[in-house]
């Protein structure tokens, strides 16, 4: 969906904020701006800010900023027309409609009564389990150690023992048959006629990220099978791509997740304050889990259970993780199987520094490979080092894969050139080079460019600090100077704004949805300058980064310059003369 530049403008001048940032961080005024511990990484002393002034945020210990959009972003992992959606909603603008065809429209208003039917089954289930016909569940789930609390917090809830108890429910609510069908709560069949999909369960209801009830999980009370039964795909239920208990392990700001096996391992680590704490829903992990992990962090510990088919699990979902770009450990529970066991029978303090002492998946990996080999037996320990010399292979950065074969080597008492043989030669055996050489730049090279986007950036400041400085020099810089391509696309909107005398940082930042370019763009706003004692000194200071940035855009022109270009090469000797004058030039902080 596409929103005009005017309304996304309204929608953030209607949400301040100082107000919509203190609704997840505790703000405290120091001067003309706002302070707290950031949201985005663990500190102990306040580096995040909120100014007003600005309508901007930034860290000035991870380096995240950004404006009322990139902090609904960020913390809720939203994507841009999301952030605009529940900021447009919080300040009551009303956004037009989407442009949908007559098709669209109807699959989104079926989904739209999937969910409302999800939803009141959940609080039916949840009403059943505090009845008297619900007391079998109510005291398995105590039974189990849960607080009242958790299972109001998680939404559990019983199916009572008569198979037609919810469909007789939802349709005095006034659904069709039709519909109750699709929700896959409800079963037709032609000889048992119609009936609960779930009955004498316990229920787990399975929420998406922005927790709406898309699906549910029973465990049966008693004999019966299968023990733990799901809702089959549906419109709105893909078991594929979400995940237990995501809904609220993303707000917990912890640096990594505990990917666990069943609901019960979530709760139980929830309860315990283990709020990163999800799980596959019933299901193989798949890269679509992966990809959706992806998005609210980095790193992934496993706390499956310690038996062999755990194990197993274990290793199927670490390519896959690592596939998607997430680092993963894998964590110890032996001598209980599960984490809901574990912590039962040694409590928080215990899981917590299994957590700390968690193995590094590759060396997990090598130990469940060591297992299958006898190490005493030469033949035995060359088919297992022969093995390792294969796996390290997977690492595409020869740095990386250099660190795990030194560690490897030291291990197993192998011989670092040893090992290396061997990579190298099942390397060649691939067709796969061993030496992926990336395409490196000279330290001299790059130093110049890190000295030119440097200056860019302090000019930049420089102009967002002290504005009156445009008028004097925008004859002699251009945004055209600025290579660097957040830079320029900045410059090129500063420069709108100073020309109008309408300075507004924040709609600036509107531009960028990309979080690591949001953050570069942030820091300009943010960044500090370092005043010398002397406003002489200042405005020599302030004309030598004027002169850099001239220098670097003509140096930057010459090298790129078409032989053929006439217009181009006037516009350099143009730009030449130009120093000259700029050295002339003297350049007031009044």
């Amino acid at each position: 969906m596409y929103y005009g530049d005017d309304l996304i403008e309204e929608v953030r001048m209607k949400n301040d904020i100082v107000d919509v940032v203190s609704g997840y961080v505790k703000l405290q005024k120091k001067g003309s701006s706002y302070f707290g511990l950031c949201p985005f990484h663990n500190e102990k002393s306040p580096s995040f800010s909120v100014t007003p002034g600005k309508q901007m945020y930034y860290c000035f210990g991870c380096g995240a900023g950004g404006n009322v959009y990139t902090f609904v972003m960020q913390y809720e992992n939203y994507d841009f027309v999301e952030a605009v959606k529940m900021l447009a909603e919080r300040a009551g603008v009303e956004l037009p409609e989407e442009n949908q065809d007559v098709e669209s429209r109807r699959s989104a208003d079926f989904r739209k009564v999937l969910l409302e039917i999800n939803k009141k089954a959940a609080y039916f289930y949840f009403y059943k389990l505090k009845q008297e016909d619900g007391k079998t569940g109510f005291d398995y789930l105590r039974g189990r150690t849960l607080s009242e609390e958790t299972i109001k917090h998680f939404g559990l809830g019983y199916a009572g023992k008569y198979r037609d108890e919810l469909y007789r429910y939802l349709k005095k609510e006034g659904y069709s048959d039709e519909v109750l069908k699709e929700s896959g709560l409800i079963t037709f069949h032609e000889a048992k006629g119609i009936y609960d999909k779930f009955f004498n369960r316990v229920m787990f209801p399975i929420m998406d990220v922005n927790s709406r009830v898309i699906g549910f999980g029973g465990r049966v009370m008693g004999e019966g099978e299968p023990k733990y039964l799901n809702s089959p795909e549906t419109k709105v239920f893909d078991k594929s791509r979400n995940l237990y208990g995501l809904n609220i392990a993303r707000t917990s700001r912890k640096p990594y997740m505990i990917l666990c096996e069943g609901y019960m391992d979530v709760i139980s680590l929830h309860q315990a304050g283990f709020s990163n704490a999800v799980a596959s829903l019933g299901t193989a992990f798949t890269s679509g889990h992966a990809s959706l992990l992806k998005r609210y962090t980095e790193e992934v510990v496993l706390s499956y259970d310690s038996d062999g088919a755990g194990v197993k699990a274990a290793l199927r979902a670490i390519p896959i993780c690592k596939e998607a770009g997430l680092r993963v450990k894998v964590l110890n529970m032996k001598p209980y199987k599960d984490p809901d066991e574990f912590i039962k029978n040694l409590g928080e303090e215990a899981y917590e520094e299994r957590i700390g002492r968690a193995q590094n998946a590759f060396f997990f990996e090598i130990g469940i490979l060591e297992s299958q080999y006898d190490l005493k037996d030469p033949e035995s320990k060359t088919l297992f080092i022969n093995e390792i010399a294969k796996k390290l292979l997977n690492f595409e950065e020869k740095i990386e894969r250099n660190n795990y074969l030194e560690a490897i080597a030291e291990k197993y008492n192998i011989g670092t050139s040893n090992l290396e043989g061997l990579v190298n030669k099942f390397g060649l055996q691939m067709d796969s080079s061993t030496e992926k050489r990336q395409p490196m730049q000279s330290s001299k090279r790059q130093e110049t460019i890190n000295a030119m986007e440097e200056s860019q950036k302090l000019l930049l400041t420089w102009l967002i600090e002290k504005p009156q400085i445009y008028l004097q020099i925008k004859e002699h810089i251009t945004p055209e100077d600025f290579q660097e391509g957040v830079y320029k696309t900045v410059a090129l909107h500063l420069y709108k704004q100073l020309e109008e005398q309408a300075l507004n940082p924040a709609q600036i930042l509107n531009i960028f949805q990309n979080q690591e370019e949001q953050n570069k763009a942030a820091a300009l706003f943010n960044t500090k300058l370092n005043y010398l004692e002397t406003k002489q000194e200042q405005e020599k200071a302030l004309k030598d980064i004027v002169l850099k940035v001239k220098k670097s855009s003509i140096d930057y022109a010459t090298k790129n310059l078409d032989p053929s270009d006439m217009a181009g090469l006037q516009k350099i000797l143009a730009g030449k003369s130009m120093i000259q004058e700029l050295e002339k030039l003297h350049i007031s902080l009044d």
